[in-house]
């Protein structure tokens, strides 16, 4: 009887241990302007355009649209298929500033906050994040709309139709 209790004992405290490990989504000594620097290269090389997520590891809803997105296999394929992802940090530790301003200053929309800019690095399109939510989580359809629609492919598709 001592063991079984031990045993629920020590699986508890995995448990307790495992759940306090803090989130590990955004690096807070990334050099962002860098980073999207990068992302805007990579996106001109290869027809696409950059999404940037802005958040902290400190946010939920951060962390929750980061894992439905990399948990749902049409989202995330969508996602690398049609951008360079940049994950820029807003915490204590770096609050990015310089290059938020750089986008208009996003962070007026809460966290997250996802930018899009297209190859050249123009800033095309800001999504406050809230729109995109579902209850305590967000939603399908709105989230696959979103990357659908500032997708290089159809903002070039849409020109060439109102031309």
């Amino acid at each position: 009887m001592k063991r079984i209790v031990l045993l629920i004992v020590s699986m508890a405290f995995f448990f307790v241990a495992q759940a306090q490990q803090p989130v590990k989504i955004y690096n807070p000594l990334a050099d962002a302007k860098s980073d999207v620097a990068s992302a805007v290269q990579r996106a001109g090389e290869s027809g696409r355009h950059v999404f940037i997520q802005i958040g902290g590891n400190w946010c939920k809803w951060c962390v929750r649209f980061h894992k439905f997105v990399n948990e749902d296999a049409k989202l995330d394929s969508l996602l690398k298929a049609n951008y360079e992802v940049v994950l820029v940090n807003f915490s204590k530790e770096n609050e990015n500033r310089a290059i938020l301003a750089t986008l208009d200053y996003p962070q007026r929309f809460g966290y997250p906050v996802f930018v899009i800019l297209d190859g050249k690095g123009n800033r095309i399109h800001t999504q406050d994040s809230g729109f995109l939510e579902d209850g305590e989580g967000y939603s399908h359809e709105k989230v696959e709309r979103l990357f659908l629609m500032w997708s290089a492919d159809a903002i070039s598709k849409t020109k060439e139709k109102f031309k």
